[in-house]
Formats: C-alpha cells, structure tokens, sequence
C-alpha cells in the first residue's frame, strides 16, 4: 500500500476514535487532537490522490474508485472546516468512515479509466462543476439525515435538548443554503454538458443525462416547495435525500454496472 494512503488510512481513524469520545463528553483536548489527525489525513488522502490520478506517462485516471476517493476527500475537507467551528460534529464520524472506505478500495483494488483532459478544458470545466456539484448536494443530504435524526430523537423523547445539540431551525436553514448552492452548481454543470458534449444524449450517456435532469427537477421543486408553500420536515428531508440518491445514480450508476459486469 502507498504510503501517504495508509498514513491516512491510519490519520482517519485516529480521528474517528478521538471524535466519538469528544461528543459523548465534549472533552475540547480530544477534540483539538482530532482535528489534527483530520488535518493529517487530508493532505495524505489528497498526496495519495494525486499519485493515482495523475499518470506519469500522460492523462488522468479517472475511474470509479479514484472519483469516489475525490468527491469524499472534498466532503471530508468542507466538513472539517465547519467541525472547526465547534459544527457538524455529529456528521464527522459518517464522511470519516466512508472515506475510509473509499481511499482503502481505489488502493487495494486498483482500476483505469484514462483520459486526457489537458485537451478538453471544456470537459475539464464540465467534470470540475460535476464533482463540486455533487459534494455539496451529498452534504445537504447529510444536514437533512441529521435534521430527520434529531428530529425523530426529540419527538420519542431519547435526546434531551442540549448546548451541544444544534437547533433544528438552524440545521434546516443551512441545509437549504447548502442546497441553493448545490442546485446552482448543477445547473452550470447541466449547462456546460449541453454546450460542451456533442454526445450528451448519445446512448452512452443518456442515462447520465435524463437521471442529472430528473435529480434537478427535484431539488427545483424541493426549493420552490420550501419558499413558497412553506414545506418543512420530513417531506423536504425525503425530498433532498431523493435527490442525493438520483445523482449517485446519474453519475456512478452506469459505471458501476460496467465496473461489476467486466
């Protein structure tokens, strides 16, 4: 195994043993400790990325795993920056653990999928929008799985309200900033295809296609459902995560399918 991936590997978990005793008892040493495992682990993750993505001879390697690594890394950065911020705590162990996960599988099962996109800056705009479009849709999703827990925790009276448990009013209202900035992300993302891919409806890619229109449609009526019929709860938490589950769907569906068939 590359060595800037098992230190963060190793980084990763020293962090997630450090944060699970930090939230049962708010102990701020564990917590400062933690932070700095994470912040080992991400520039290891990103060192180890950066040796599998870039090939030596030429051209990216954008595989499955590589671009799961990637979009957990970039979730894995946001939400440790908002933990820094004594937020987000709760969610921590969650990115954490998948991005484990993910970093362990592209390395231990190595796989290719070569482009060159030095010779797209088009494409190369178009995957960039992709991959940040995604990250932050997939942390609104995680906002609207801690709204619904708390939710569901206070409501069958198993969590006492607490200075450490955040607001609902609060956890909602970044959640749907968070969303506004997701949908704009996809838009441009959508856009940039349109102009960008001759083979945007070719039947490769048409699967990518109608599922990324779909995910859209349904965060647009999230959003208008939100400011102007006044929809709160679990129908906007069903609504979002149904729309995290539609873009994974869109953009890692079809590879997966190709990765499990080969």
């Amino acid at each position: 195994m590359p060595v800037f991936a098992l230190i963060a590997l190793i980084a990763y978990l020293a962090s997630l043993a450090l944060i699970i005793p930090g939230l049962l008892r708010k102990h701020s040493a564990w917590r400062r400790l933690a932070i700095l495992f994470a912040a080992l682990a991400l520039v290891s993750h990103a060192l180890a990325l950066e040796a599998r993505i870039f090939q030596p001879t030429g051209g990216q390697n954008l595989s499955l795993l590589n671009v799961g690594s990637l979009v957990s890394l970039m979730i894995c950065a946001v939400m440790t920056i908002v933990a820094t911020r004594n937020r987000g705590w709760l969610l921590l162990p969650i990115v954490y653990a998948f991005a484990v996960i993910n970093l362990a599988l592209a390395t231990l099962m190595p796989n290719a999928f070569i482009t060159h996109l030095e010779a797209t800056p088009g494409m190369m705009i178009h995957i960039g929008l992709a991959l940040f479009a995604y990250a932050t849709l997939i942390i609104a999703a995680l906002y609207a799985l801690q709204l619904a827990w708390i939710d569901f925790q206070l409501k069958n009276k198993k969590l006492a309200f607490s200075a450490e448990m955040p607001p609902l009013m609060t956890i909602e209202r970044k959640m749907f900033h968070i969303t506004q900035v997701g949908v704009v992300l996809l838009t441009l993302t959508l856009c940039t295809g349109l102009f960008w891919l001759k083979n945007l409806f070719s039947l490769e890619n048409i699967d990518k296609a109608i599922l990324s229109i779909l995910a859209w449609f349904v965060y647009v009526i999230l959003l208008w459902g939100h400011y102007h019929e006044g929809w709160r709860g679990r129908r906007v938490v069903r609504f979002n995560v149904a729309g995290a589950i539609i873009l994974t769907l869109a953009y890692f569906g079809s590879r997966i399918l190709q990765y499990l068939i080969s």
